[in-house]
Formats: C-alpha cells, structure tokens, sequence
C-alpha cells in the first residue's frame, strides 16, 4: 500500500465489487473490509510499526513510511517528515473510502 496507489486501487476494488456482488448490502460489507483491510495495513506502514517490515522490503524500500510516501517513485526525505507532513498523510487516510464509494458509484451504471 501507498499513498500513491491505494486511491486507485480502492477506486478498481470499488468498480469491481459493484460489479461482482449484486445486493448492495453485500456490496457495502465487501466495501467496508477493503477499507478496513487498506488502512489496518496503511497506518501501520506510516507509522513503522516492526510488523510491516517484510512488506516494506519486499517493496525495496527503507522504511514503511518511506514506501507510503515514495512508493519507488518519489524521493521524499521520509525521515523528515514533520507535523505538516503528518496533517497531510491523515488526511489521505481520510479519503480512503471516497476512493471505494467513488468506485462503487461508477462500478454501477
């Protein structure tokens, strides 16, 4: 997971879930796990948690923060991150399930 991908890929999940599963309470439950799922694994990355370790090296990364920020992509000092910094990855973790309703929106039609 990453700050980069996940929007898109919960957007993805969101249009193939509307898609797969018919009854929409089935399709909100589904919905909900997957956010869930995106933000038990999210948060614990940004915020180093040891548990992360085998993922964020699989990713060729330096750290879980280090992976959510640059994602291979960017070269952002993560070891730099201050309080602004902290405001603005919240606030993508907020957006998580914008993404999945967006997705099961158009996933829909």
């Amino acid at each position: 997971m990453s700050f980069l991908i996940d929007g898109p890929a919960l957007y993805l999940a969101g249009r193939r879930t509307a898609q797969a599963v018919r009854d929409p309470d089935a399709a909100e439950v589904v919905a909900t796990a997957t956010v869930a799922g995106f933000l038990a694994v999210s948060i614990p990355l940004y915020l180093n948690r040891p548990w992360t370790r085998p993922i964020w090296r699989l990713c060729r990364a330096r750290s879980g923060r280090d992976w959510m920020i640059n994602s291979g992509v960017l070269k952002v000092d993560d070891a730099a991150v201050g309080p602004t910094g902290h405001v603005m990855a919240a606030a993508a973790f907020v957006t998580y399930p914008l993404w999945m309703w967006l997705g099961l929106r158009h996933g829909r039609r």
